[in-house]
């Protein structure tokens, strides 16, 4: 009971410093208008405009840039990115936004409960209070037994639990996760999914990774996915209705797409998203739905239209 009554306190502390509440007239949680970040000099992203609907999204797809970005750890060469209707560094700053890359170095002589405790001192809260943060976070990410482990000594699925209870202890309301599953075998992502999952439930949250199982944990908490294909939004919407359009494409076309874009539709076929490419005849990407039609239908169609059909992958290809 004493136990219990301690947890208790402790979870109505952190509650008092997680600065988002739902609200029907919350900002996009991500938010971006003709975005380009630049790695080594060369664009990653170029011209990505997206407006998340949900409070608990899934970016596919996306350049490693795109998370940086939004979580602070890289600038943006042109355009706007917004993350709860802030800056990403105003956020941080802020106490509103932490975010949880993937494997960063970690002192190896350091405990878990003290890496997970110097981040809530890290942003800003007394010893007392980030003491009590941390205990929370390190509970909700099941890293009890680990507390005091030594971080250089902990397998790779604890040290992503401790990388993200660091930014839980942060007392943040939304957190950015880079691909907390990546390379980890299947069950051991399932388990890892689940507990990320249940410790994030009260926060805001984005998951950034190349795909992610329709049946992950992961992509069930998941309110919306955006799949992103290059710098534009392939689709958007609930993860299951994404991944059950079976006869959904994402194309890359060479030459004049926008005879390509017609002449399909003209078929039948129903334009999902487009890029520039479909209004003016360039090399780009576009999103159908091919209806009746075939994949060899398309190939025939290009040709006819003075277009080359690039690449051609199917939509679901984002849930693998």
């Amino acid at each position: 009971m004493e136990s219990e009554a301690r947890w208790t306190r402790v979870r109505a502390t952190c509650q008092a410093f997680t600065v988002f509440a739902y609200h029907p007239d919350v900002q996009p949680l991500l938010a971006s208008s003709s975005l380009r970040v630049d790695v080594g000099g060369t664009s990653a992203v170029d011209g990505l405009s997206l407006s998340s609907t949900g409070e608990r999204v899934l970016v596919l797809g996306g350049a490693r840039a795109l998370f940086e970005a939004a979580a602070g750890l890289r600038g943006i060469a042109r355009g706007e990115l917004r993350v709860a209707d802030q800056d990403p560094l105003e956020a941080i700053r802020a106490g509103a936004l932490a975010g949880a890359p993937l494997d960063p170095p970690l002192p190896a002589s350091w405990t878990v409960r003290q890496y997970v405790t110097w981040s809530g001192r890290l942003a800003g809260h007394p010893r007392r209070t980030a003491t009590a943060m941390a205990d929370d976070a390190i509970e909700r990410m099941k890293l009890g037994s680990l507390s005091n482990g030594k971080l250089g000594a902990v397998a790779l699925a604890a040290r992503r639990g401790v990388v993200i209870a660091a930014a839980l202890a942060t007392g943040a309301g939304v957190l950015l996760l880079e691909d907390p599953i990546a390379a980890l075998p299947a069950e051991s992502a399932r388990s890892f999914a689940r507990i990320v999952a249940r410790a994030l439930a009260d926060r805001r949250m984005v998951v950034f990774a190349p795909r992610v199982a329709l049946d992950s944990p992961l992509a069930l908490a998941a309110e919306e996915a955006i799949v992103i294909d290059g710098s534009r939004v392939a689709a958007q919407g609930a993860p299951a209705e994404i991944a059950a359009g079976e006869s959904a494409f994402v194309l890359r076309i060479g030459g004049d797409a926008r005879a390509f874009v017609s002449a399909v539709q003209a078929r039948g076929a129903r334009l999902l998203a487009a890029g520039d490419g479909a209004r003016d005849p360039r090399c780009d990407s576009i999103t159908i739905d091919l209806g009746e039609l075939r994949t060899l239908d398309l190939l025939r169609i290009a040709a006819s239209s003075n277009a080359v059909v690039l690449e051609l992958r199917p939509l679901a290809w984002a849930f693998a």
